[in-house]
């Protein structure tokens, strides 16, 4: 990660870089030039260029580094103005160094090309996603559960409605598959992926949860939702009493909301009722079988091929690469369920290719972000050969690969 210089350490890098009068390198179509300080910088920098540069004009960014006693400073400045090999530009506001690539990145050429395969046994759904879950262990499920074939969903659903019968007046299952969220209780399940529990409509919402990894929706979560809607502070009390006394008048007792959770997609939910006083009430031990059956669920669902338009698998796409070097790449794919699979942290394939030589590395995305219409992800080269590596320099900077080259790479890429 690149460390931001402080002003007073960057007055004298700069003041250094013109009183020794050290070499500042730009980069561009594989060519390397270089530029020096015509007088000390303030507020402007007047640089020379030993030959002039192709394609500079006022206002185009200048991307240039230089080194200094073995440290590499980059920085980014905007022209003012240009005159053959004299340029002028701002100041820069900021100096980096401690760089995690050790060249500046450049432009790709034309004819350079680049695919990537992502692989992972993951999925990229259109379901509403949560950044904690907990998977179903089909290993320690309740006996009764662990006998249902998972390949007959239509069984699976009879034996939890057979299973319901002992202590609800109804119940129903809800998919997010065709509909969104909208609902106070599908909101709440689509936000968290934990159970809503009403055991009283007559009491309120538990304050605690007794389960050891975090499953139920507690009387702070529900407040905090209220009043992300608008409701204020001092309004809450009296939104909640409302909401549990329309329950009342829908002539129901009890009730609970299941998510029906698979990856971290919640898929839906399955939602019982009792509206007789007497009725067996939702204890803690019903909502873990509960709980287990819904798991169950998403597994079937998996099993009987509902999810696998969106199964990623292993993937070979190509990149638009915005820039590279001898480190790493910056590409851009478009928006859409592959690019959600590209996580920070998360190992790629890739495959550089030009008309002399195809280069084949591991690298690793470090950052990710998009815009409206791209999804951006810079990556850091894992395993690139000595070989490929020396081509790889000469090709991108335009000259050749010097042991000193080969000594700073080795400790930074």
């Amino acid at each position: 990660m690149a460390k931001t210089i402080k002003r007073i350490e960057k007055d004298f890098f700069l003041k250094t870089l013109y009183d020794e009068q050290l070499p500042l390198v730009y980069l561009r179509n594989r060519t390397m030039y270089t530029l020096t300080l015509e007088k000390p910088v303030k507020g402007e920098m007047h640089l020379s260029a030993k030959e002039q540069i192709a394609g500079l004009y006022p206002r185009r960014k200048l991307e240039l580094s230089f080194d200094i006693r073995g440290m590499m400073l980059k920085f980014s400045v905007e022209i003012i103005s240009i005159k053959e090999t004299h340029i002028v530009t701002e100041e820069p506001e900021f100096l980096y160094k401690d760089l995690e690539r050790s060249y500046s990145r450049v432009p790709a050429t034309s004819e350079l090309r680049a695919q990537f395969e992502v692989s992972a046994d993951g999925y990229v759904l259109s379901y509403p996603k949560i950044t904690e879950f907990e998977d179903i262990d089909m290993e320690h499920l309740d006996e009764v559960i662990r006998r249902v074939d998972t390949k007959n969903l239509s069984g699976l659903l009879a034996q939890i409605a057979a299973w319901l019968k002992g202590f609800t007046d109804g119940y129903k299952m809800v998919l997010f598959q065709k509909i969104t969220p909208s609902t106070i209780e599908e909101r709440l399940l689509a936000e968290t992926g934990r159970i809503l529990l009403l055991p009283s409509v007559m009491e309120t919402i538990p304050e605690g949860d007794p389960f050891p990894k975090k499953r139920l929706i507690t009387a702070e979560t529900f407040r905090r939702f209220m009043e992300s809607t608008g409701i204020e502070a001092d309004q809450l009390d009296g939104a909640i009493s409302r909401y549990l006394e329309e329950k009342q008048e829908a002539h129901i007792c009890s009730e609970v909301y299941i998510p029906i959770l698979f990856q971290g997609y919640v898929i839906g939910y399955l939602h019982a009722w009792s509206g007789q006083e007497g009725k067996k009430p939702f204890t803690y031990d019903v909502l873990e079988t509960f709980y287990q059956f819904a798991g169950v669920l998403a597994f079937s669902f998996k099993e009987n091929g509902y999810f696998e338009s969106g199964h990623i698998g292993s993937r070979p796409f190509e990149g638009k690469i915005i820039d590279i070097s001898v480190s790493g790449i910056l590409f851009a794919y478009p928006l859409g369920p592959l690019a959600e699979a590209l996580e920070t942290d998360k190992e790629l394939s890739v495959q550089l290719a030009v008309p002399e030589r195809t280069i084949t590395c591991a690298a690793r995305i470090v950052r990710r972000y998009k815009d409206s219409l791209m999804t951006y992800c810079g990556c850091k080269f894992l395993d690139v050969k000595p070989e490929d590596l020396r081509f790889m320099f000469e090709y991108l900077y335009g000259r050749p690969f010097t042991e000193s080259d080969a000594e700073f790479l080795a400790g930074h890429v």
